[in-house]
């Protein structure tokens, strides 16, 4: 009997499953700059939890819209992806970045 081999993508999501984990990919995918990036993480997380179809549903969004927002090319809008953060369970929040502070206003 051979044994089914997982490729790189089925490994992802299904890491991807651990809500820690998600947080952290979402959260490098950020440190990236890189919007296409983060957008293909969005969805890639949405797989992991059940798909865009189970999400739209959440997230009362139409699924084709929800399926081009979260493509290589989506360009959403502010309260889309915070729609979405929010199906997740989770909020966004602002932290201080330790290498750099803002000078103080006079």
């Amino acid at each position: 009997m051979k044994k089914k081999h997982t490729t790189y993508y089925e490994d992802l999501l299904e890491r991807l499953k651990d809500p820690a984990y998600a947080l952290g990919y979402l959260n490098a995918c950020l440190e990236e700059r890189d919007e296409e990036t983060f957008l293909l993480a969005l969805r890639d997380v949405a797989t992991a939890h059940g798909g865009l179809r189970k999400l739209a549903l959440k997230t009362k969004l139409n699924r084709e819209h929800l399926f081009r927002m979260l493509s290589k090319h989506g360009n959403p809008r502010w309260a889309s992806i915070r729609n979405l953060i929010q199906a997740f369970g989770w909020k966004i929040a602002f932290v201080e970045k330790l290498s750099s502070k803002l000078p103080r206003a006079a």
